[in-house]
């Protein structure tokens, strides 16, 4: 797959640049200003990559940051009958976001090629700051499963960021790019749990600087909301400094009528390499390949990303830990931490060394003995407990950015520039179906398992049963 990837994206790549150095440029087209500048400098774009980078981790922030503090938030509404349905309403809103996002992916891949990459970047840091910050403010159920289903429609830009960091950067440059992506993603789906863990009721953690009274503490869940909206502020105002991408092009706007239009010259020879636009995305077998392993491994991962605080805060007498949030946003700090030193130091040296389909299989078969391991920590403590449940953390967090990485690398390769956006953008949508079914499936496998804990056919204790399917699944799909 690897292979017919890269010599599907490197084709049309390789017959485009000859074709740039010989025709003019379009001087109001901004596409073509960043080719030129791409052709003038052969350094790494630095400033526009570390915008992009800031970018993608805040708009990552809240996608996962409500775990730790789900399930007292689902507590705090009164909307679960009893303790151990918790869990089968927390499933619900965590997969709201991932269905709004199934729904919208493909449409804002297309808005990008059509309109350019910017205008969705700045919707989808718009919607964080506004629908986000609602909701933190949840009084009710029914507003925290809306406000979480409203950003997901609205949050376009997974696929669009990932053909934006492509194109701003020079061919040998590109895989060093969407390796930034990919670790400012995975970083924040670790950091945005990490701030909810030690932010969320801070009247009671902290109550020298947060009143009960106050609104933080009339909402205790509002503040790692707050928080996590107003770095999206930052990152809104940042996106403004990035230059648009894509090419548009108008008659008007030639410079030498004799001289061969670049953008119709590519156009052909996509059109002659894809036959037949969007509709050829579904037929090209390195990309469908690519984007159906990439789902598998996405709904591993999200489902074990609520399980795991999920699991983490529930009482020991339920198979859990017994942590608080204030805990679990400790050990999702320290492996954030831990993720930022692999991505720099350790992942280029292993992504040199090791084929990329070796490395997927290596990390699929080794996921298996380590979520294996999580029934067991439970009969830990003090130290020990903390080593292990850090040091399994860090690893399953570090197999899951690598992953992304290398998929996110193959789809780009399997298509041209003109489908990179509408390519990502459906993987985006199939990927995000699997991570809507990931966190309801969970809870409910979690809620059903707190309720079995004596059974003698499928005990519910520590949720073995759960890791083992999904990982059983996950190795046969990846290899």
């Amino acid at each position: 797959m690897g292979d017919d990837a890269s010599g599907s994206g490197g084709g049309g790549a390789g017959a485009a640049e000859p074709l740039l150095k010989r025709a003019r440029y379009h001087p109001s087209c901004p596409g073509c200003r960043v080719d030129r500048r791409k052709e003038e400098s052969e350094g790494f774009p630095f400033t526009e990559l570390s915008c992009l980078w800031l970018v993608t981790i805040c708009s990552s922030l809240p996608i996962q940051s409500l775990f730790p503090f789900l399930y007292f938030m689902i507590r705090d509404l009164h909307v679960a009958k009893e303790e151990e349905d918790i869990g089968f309403y927390a499933g619900f809103v965590g997969a709201s976001y991932m269905l709004g996002r199934a729904l919208t992916s493909v449409l804002w891949g297309v808005v990008a090629d059509k309109h350019g990459r910017k205008p969705v970047l700045v919707i989808t840091l718009f919607s964080v700051v506004i629908f986000n910050t609602l909701f933190g403010l949840s009084s009710s159920y029914w507003m925290a499963l809306t406000t979480r289903g409203l950003l997901g429609l609205l949050s376009g830009m997974l696929g669009p960021v990932k053909a934006y960091a492509t194109e701003v950067c020079r061919k040998e440059h590109g895989h060093l790019a969407l390796s930034l992506i990919s670790s400012s993603r995975g970083i924040g789906l670790i950091v945005g749990p990490a701030i909810g863990g030690y932010l969320a009721q801070p009247a009671d953690k902290y109550p020298d600087i947060f009143s009960v009274n106050s609104i933080f503490g009339r909402f205790p869940y509002f503040l790692p909301c707050l928080s996590i909206s107003l770095l999206a502020v930052v990152a809104l105002v940042a996106c403004f400094w990035l230059p648009e991408t894509l090419h548009i092009h108008t008659e008007d706007t030639i410079l030498d009528n004799s001289t061969e239009d670049v953008e119709q010259t590519i156009s052909d020879t996509n059109a002659e390499q894809n036959g037949g636009g969007c509709l050829s995305l579904f037929t090209n077998w390195a990309l469908m390949s690519a984007i159906t392993v990439y789902c598998i491994f996405s709904l591993q991962d999200v489902a074990y990303a609520e399980v795991f605080s999920l699991w983490a805060v529930s009482d020991r007498k339920y198979g859990g830990l017994s942590f608080s949030s204030q805990d679990v946003g400790s050990v999702l700090s320290i492996s954030g931490l831990l993720l930022l030193i692999y991505q720099i130091l350790i992942y280029p040296s292993v992504a040199k060394s090791i084929d990329p389909i070796t490395l997927v299989r290596t990390v699929a078969l080794l996921t298996v003995p380590l979520l294996s391991s999580y029934p067991f920590m439970p009969a830990l403590s003090g130290f020990i407990l903390q080593l292990a449940v850090n040091c399994a953390s860090f690893l399953k967090n570090s197999f899951s950015v690598t992953t992304m990485t290398v998929f996110s690398i193959f789809i780009n390769d399997a298509v041209s520039q003109d489908l990179r956006a509408s390519a990502n953008g459906l993987s985006i949508t199939l990927m995000s179906i699997f991570k809507t079914i990931a966190p309801a499936v969970a809870g409910v496998i979690f809620s059903w398992a707190q309720k079995r804990q004596t059974a003698l056919f499928l005990p519910g204790i520590s949720y073995y049963d759960f890791f083992v399917t999904c990982t059983k699944f996950y190795i046969l799909e990846s290899s």
